[in-house]
């Protein structure tokens, strides 16, 4: 149904989306199916009938003039709604409708409507669709909508013409009907007597086994009305003996019935008042729930009908006896007896079985003097048996399945009834029974000329605020979004809208879906699609996905269906689709995160507007979410890594996700080529993640002893006594919601102690309870998940463009200094691989070419076409020669370019708009003035200037004075400070990131540190502790600046060893060596270097200068070059020990007499006797360099050789010499050789070599020690680098000896560690290598606890 197209005051469409098929459509399909019977009869929707109507028909302009013409005899123009929700929107919708139909002015019937505190709080859409509202009690629907003394009050205080009391509260009251005739208001409805006989469902079961119509065995089972003057009367005595009063008396009805049966209240009705009992054991307290559902109503016993289908036939009468029947509804599947879908029309039941049921409606109408809609329903059963279960006086909630199947307005219909209007004078039913709508003749409906026969097939879907994953529970609560999709053939009607809600005395039920079709699986198919596509986002689930899963169901296709067939569908544990776990668990982490982080910044930026200072830990950026589902706890830590971008880490495995808060609050994600709209609401003890159209709910974790309700209602009882002991999964309470009477049970075995009383209003997440556990060790515990999450993510994808790599890394960098870093252990290892993958993009000279396209191509068009052909024709010759070495980026032509059309412009405005359109081109060319080097310069500038605008704002004093001076300074952008803190609070990783980007420059382009020299002298000028490193290293790198560069001094270098190996040059001077070994500054980084020159001679030299300067402490006393077998350069030497050596001074002690230690040349010429026993000083060493370890590997044995004393036959003297010094070294059980192995490596990971280099040694520990191999040296060398250095010594079985790594051992005693002898000391890891930091542990008896811990350090000069 669609609302008028030129009415005045249109509705909102969130409140009520009505669409209907046209008239054509309808016409065709109705043709197809029943033109035999009604030849030439076209007939459209009622939406599109009643709309669009030809001007003949409208012959009225006022209500006064309708009732003159049609045959009435009360004018209505004023109308109270006694009623809300759903119910007054329709009401209101509909009469509107025929208005503007049958008036052209849809105000031509004012509505007056009841409002209650809830109601406005709720923001009810039917109360801005009011024309008038009077406010009324809130609470209980007792106080306002069925109150009948109320509501005839207002009547007669508005002075209304009639009310409509719609479904639901005072509706089926006869009291009300009765009141209002004494007062000359009319009621849109039956009688009171008629509504008493069939309204009450007592009454109208013995009215229909009055009227021989076949009832299920019940309390009152033969008792038939009496009958005087065709007039049908039922005394009270004949009533209550339908009626149980009580336990025992139901007991025994049913008992006389047998189990299972139905204990009802008279009074009750959409799922209220009616409970199904089993078994004996638990009717006491089903019974006291029905009591308590519907106080005051009689109750009766009905025997339940199994597989059996719940059909209806809706009836509407007129005041002058006239009845008709408009076909009928299968209203088969519910759960807890209130109807979930229905359809229009019967097609389960036989066609003559059902127009038996149909004519015993009428008959009953007929018989109790019945006026205005009502509902017969029935018990249908296989192969063609039907049982009376109820006439209902009133319309029905799913009544809009007959107005499209009958083209019948109903609420239109019954205030036309109430006008006086006959029911052959009423336009729809003549339309539908053949006649001229505009004609006046009388029908005779049980013999009409026509027979009706209803057209296509409807189902509907009530729209529910209950959660089918827990029994249908009711709640309520507010509606962020309500969006309903229609489409030609789906319609529906809401009585909430955006910003609206429901209260807890409201039904849960707000909306209503309708869907037609052809034929049944036609509509099905229509109402999938309607309901997928239906948006509701909410403090409260729905029923949406379920009834989707439904209508899916092969059950629900083939009408496999009775009334008990969802309640077996929900104890088998029927669920809804769900979305991937994996899936859900990323969206719910991301809801919880986010918002804890954004409130962590409110709260600092609350404070700080205040005037308070909170510590900076308090901005943080990650947050660790534990989510449990169905038993299993997911912890999940989540990092806020950019302003729209999230890195989640599970388990050790990781996912980057990009995330965009929208308006409505849910979030837009997008990770693994896939993108997810997601919302989360936080209930009291889960959260709610709906992703699309599905809900996956986490859990809290809570505590088992604190019971609370789940839901805002009222505490009707306890089921156990203060103290009184209850098993796992007992229930203790019940409480009122919405209307429902629910159960709670408790999870864990213990005594209850009760904090509210019966009676108390409560809150969701109230506790009403403690539980004193039995055994809180049985307490059943989560089951932590411990799998990844699964692959598919790569952090910078490699079919990216140039350009688009560099946004992606800038961003990066971008974010960390923003203070968005990345947890460890992830931050080091992006954080290296982005800095280099981003300058090799700046260095790539198709970078500026990428990013001109990117401006052209969006500005093409707008720009004039020569420009743009002299800028691509620039473009093309860039492109044509980029391998150049020469090749220039045409910067200054293009700008040349643009400012030479700019010049031809005579308008100002003219000139503003070309530099407005080219603005992104001249920005690109200003920063490629000084070409790509120039770019390079200008990138890393501003990422250091970004650094430093940031902390230079915290050098002034201590934290809270620096935040007090920025939030006076930037008073009026308190965001901005906070911001700022926030990037301070991240200062460790920043400085990270600044001095890595330091020393690629300096690794890479140290040309441009001269460039850089002013920001690099502001940063040394940072002096809080925080910033001690970027300032140290920046004062290192203007010192490293003001030396030569590694180049120079590398030609220096190679030119030195060229002149001192040269004898036969020109230019012959070995005493450069010499300078060279006792130069003052370090000459290991570039010396590596010449291990591996091609000239042999350089080599050697290179040794010789590497020996004498490591050992130039010590007296070399030997030194011999060789060569292994593959012509690799081989270095011997032996070398005594300083005097000041640790191993030295017992020695020292032996000869008192001379102050220093002698030499042997020393010893031959003293006159005295001195002690000789100096062999425990000398050392026999060897070095010999190689390009990778496996080439050290292969000639082991061979180096090895050398210390047995093997020696070319030409040097016989040091041969002989060297031999004499090997076999007596020999004689002593302590090794004295040493061996230096240097390996030239690309990089270089400390710990993986270290155990590469330790497992060799393992392996050839016994043929070391049968070699007198003292120590093994690796000194590693890395291009531009100091060597490190990694030991591994005899008496530590050949393990590395940690507290010398990366120091020389010739050098190390210097450090004088044999000082710290009383403590354990493990070597710390420094960033300036001549900076070695211990930390100490005294040494302690065993078993003894250590509580002297001490650091060490000292400084190699």
């Amino acid at each position: 149904m669609e609302e008028p197209p030129n009415t005045s005051a249109s509705p909102t469409p969130q409140s009520t989306v009505v669409t209907a098929p046209t008239a054509n459509q309808k016409s065709n399909a109705m043709n197809a199916s029943s033109s035999a019977s009604r030849p030439g009869l076209q007939r459209g929707s009622m939406s599109m009938a009643h709309l669009y109507v030809p001007s003949k028909d409208v012959t009225v302009a006022t209500p006064e003039e309708f009732v003159k013409k049609f045959g009435g005899n009360k004018v209505i123009d004023k109308v109270l709604i006694a009623n809300n929700g759903i119910a007054a929107v329709k009401c209101m919708r509909s009469m509107r409708r025929w208005a503007y139909e049958m008036f052209r002015n849809e105000r031509a019937i004012k509505f007056v409507a009841m409002v209650t505190p809830e109601d406005l709080k709720a923001n009810a859409e039917y109360i801005k669709m009011a024309d008038h509202f009077v406010p009324v009690p809130g609470g209980a629907n007792n106080n306002n909508y069925a109150n009948v003394e109320l509501i005839v009050d207002i009547a007669k205080r508005k002075q209304v013409q009639a009310v409509w009391a719609g479904w639901g509260h005072a509706s089926e009251n006869p009291k009300l009907p009765e009141l209002l005739y004494k007062h000359g208001i009319a009621f849109i409805g039956p009688p009171e007597k008629a509504m008493w006989a069939l309204g009450d469902k007592i009454a109208s079961s013995i009215v229909a086994q009055t009227a021989s119509i076949p009832t299920l065995p019940w309390s009152g089972s033969g008792l038939k009305a009496e009958i005087r003057d065709r007039k049908l009367k039922i005394s009270q005595e004949l009533y209550n003996k339908g009626c149980v009063e009580t336990v025992e008396q139901g007991l025994s009805a049913a008992q006389k019935i047998g189990f299972p049966v139905m204990i009802k209240a008279s009074e009750g009705g959409g799922g209220k008042g009616i409970r199904k009992a089993e078994s004996s054991d638990d009717f006491p307290n089903l019974f006291r729930q029905v009591q308590a559902e519907v106080p005051g109503s009689p109750i009766f016993i009905m025997k339940v009908a199994s597989c059996a289908h719940h059909l209806e036939v809706q009836l509407l009468a007129d005041q002058y006896g006239n009845a008709i029947s408009l076909f009928g509804r299968d209203c088969s599947i519910q759960r807890r007896h209130q109807k979930i879908i229905e359809e229009a029309p019967c097609i389960i039941a036989k066609r003559d079985i059902f127009e038996q049921m149909e004519k015993a409606a009428v008959r009953l109408a007929k018989m109790v003097g019945y006026c205005s809609a009502g509902t017969v329903e029935y018990l249908y059963e296989e192969p063609g048996s039907f049982f009376f279960l109820e006439l209902n006086p009133r319309l029905q909630v799913e009544h809009p399945c007959t107005e499209m199947i009958a083209d019948v307005n109903l609420p239109a219909a019954q205030l036309q009834v109430a006008m006086g209007i006959p029911l052959y004078r009423i336009k729809s039913i003549r339309t539908l029974y053949g006649e001229d709508p505009q004609g006046d003749s009388v029908i005779d409906f049980e013999n009409a000329n026509i027979r009706p026969t209803p057209w296509g097939h409807v189902i509907a879907a009530r729209i529910t605020s209950e959660n089918p994953e827990e029994g249908f529970k009711p709640s309520a609560g507010t509606v962020q979004e309500l969006n309903f999709r229609s489409s030609k053939n789906v319609w529906g009607y809401f009585s909430v809208a955006a910003s609206g809600g429901l209260h807890e005395f409201a039904d849960s039920q707000f909306g209503h879906c309708f869907s037609w079709g052809e034929d049944r699986e036609t509509a099905r198919e229509n109402m999938v699609i309607a309901l997928k596509e239906l948006s509701i986002r909410g403090d409260f689930r729905t029923t949406v996905e379920y009834l989707i899963t439904l209508l899916e169901t092969k059950d629900f296709q083939e009408l496999k269906l009775s009334t008990t067939w969802l309640d077996s569908m929900i104890a088998q544990r029927f669920r809804t689709e769900k979305p991937d776990v994996l899936l859900a668990l990323i969206c719910g982490a991301l809801h919880v995160a986010d918002q804890a982080l954004l409130n962590a910044f409110q709260n600092f930026q609350n404070s700080l507007e205040r005037g308070q200072v909170l510590p900076a830990y308090t901005l943080k950026n990650t947050e660790d979410v534990e989510l449990i589902y169905e038993g299993v706890k997911y912890v999940v830590q989540v990092t806020k890594c950019g302003p729209n971008s999230y890195f989640l880490v599970l388990n050790g495995s990781y996912k980057e996700v990009e995330v965009h808060r929208l308006a409505d609050g849910s979030l837009l994600i997008s990770f693994d080529g896939a993108s997810y709209t997601t919302y989360m609401k936080e209930e009291v003890d889960r959260w709610r993640v709906v992703i699309g159209n599905q809900t996956c709910v986490f859990e809290k974790e809570n505590d088992p002893t604190i019971l609370r309700t789940p839901s805002a209602g009222k505490l009707i009882c306890f089921r156990v006594e203060e103290g009184g002991h209850v098993n796992s999964g007992d229930i203790y309470a019940e409480i009122e919601v919405m209307k429902m009477v629910m159960t709670l049970s408790v999870t864990e075995s213990g005594c209850l102690y009760y904090n509210k009383r019966p009676g108390a209003v409560l809150d969701a997440g109230d506790i009403i309870a403690h539980l004193d556990l039995d055994d809180a060790s049985r307490i059943q515990k989560p089951k932590l998940f411990e799998e990844k999450f699964p692959t598919g993510n790569v952090e910078l994808t490699q079919n990216d463009k140039l350009n688009q790599i560099y946004k992606q890394c800038r961003n990066f960098l971008d974010n960390v200094l923003a203070g968005y870093c990345l947890p460890e252990p992830f931050f080091l290892h992006r954080l290296k691989e982005v800095i280099d993958r981003m300058m090799i993009t700046l260095k790539d000279p198709s970078l500026p070419l990428l990013e001109l396209q990117d401006v052209i191509s969006s500005i093409s068009g707008r720009i004039p076409q020569v420009v743009e052909r002299k800028i691509r024709k620039l473009m093309a010759l860039y492109a044509s020669n980029i391998t150049s070495v020469l090749a220039q980026f045409p910067s200054q032509q293009i700008a040349n370019v643009i400012d030479s059309h700019a010049a031809t412009l005579q308008k100002r405005s003219d000139r503003d708009v070309f530099f407005l359109t080219t603005q992104g081109i001249v920005q690109l060319v200003q920063r490629y003035r000084n070409g790509i080097r120039g770019r390079l310069k200008s990138v890393v500038s501003e990422l250091l200037r970004q650094y430093l605008n940031v902390e230079s704002q915290f050098q002034t004093g201590h934290y809270d004075k620096c935040v007090s001076t920025l939030r006076e300074k930037y008073k009026d952008n308190i965001v901005n400070v906070v911001g700022t803190i926030f990037s301070h609070s991240q200062v460790a990783k920043k400085n990270i990131l600044v001095i890595q980007l330091i020393d690629h420059l300096w690794s890479h382009e140290p040309g441009l540190t001269d460039e850089l020299a002013a920001i690099f002298s502001d940063l040394t000028g940072l002096n809080r502790t925080e910033n001690a490193r970027v300032a140290l290293r920046a004062r290192q790198i203007l010192i490293a600046a003001h030396q030569p560069a590694y180049d120079l001094r590398h030609n220096q270098m190679e030119s030195i060893f060229l002149s001192a190996i040269d004898i036969y040059g020109h230019d012959f001077h070995p005493e450069n060596l010499q300078k060279l070994i006792m130069s003052e500054t370090s000459i290991f980084d570039v010396l590596q270097e010449f291990f591996y020159h091609t000239n042999r001679a350089v080599r050697m030299a290179a040794l010789e200068v590497y020996v004498r300067r490591s050992y130039t402490s010590y007296e070399l006393t030997r030194l011999l070059h060789t060569d292994l077998s593959n012509n690799r350069c081989v270095v011997q030497f032996e070398f005594l020990l300083p005097s000041s050596h640790p191993n030295r001074v017992p020695h020292n002690r032996l000869n008192p007499v001379i102050s220093h230690v002698p030499s042997f040349d020393e010893i031959d010429r003293l006159d005295f006797p001195l002690c000789r026993e100096l062999d425990n000083c000398q050392r026999m060493g060897c070095m010999a360099a190689f390009a990778k370890l496996e080439d050290f590997e292969e000639t082991f044995m061979e180096i090895l050789d050398l210390f047995n004393g093997s020696l070319e036959e030409e040097n016989d003297i040091l041969e002989m010499s060297m031999e004499e010094s090997s076999s007596r070294s020999m004689n002593h059980s302590e090794p004295i050789h040493i061996l230096n192995v240097a390996i030239r490596f690309d990089s270089f990971e400390d710990n993986t070599q270290s155990a590469r280099f330790a497992r060799f040694c393992s392996r050839h520990a016994e043929v070391l020690t049968a070699r007198g191999i003292r120590r093994i040296t690796y000194v590693c060398f890395v291009k531009k680098q100091h060597p490190k250095f990694f030991t591994y010594r005899h008496r530590d079985g050949f393990a590395e000896d940690r507290i010398y790594r990366h120091l020389e051992p010739a050098l190390a005693f210097q450090l004088e560690i044999n000082r710290m002898q009383n403590y354990e000391l493990e070597a710390l890891a420094t960033s300036n290598q001549k900076m070695h930091l211990y930390l100490g542990k005294a040494k302690v008896a065993k078993g003894q606890e250590v509580t002297d811990y001490r650091f060490f350090y000292s400084i190699n000069n």
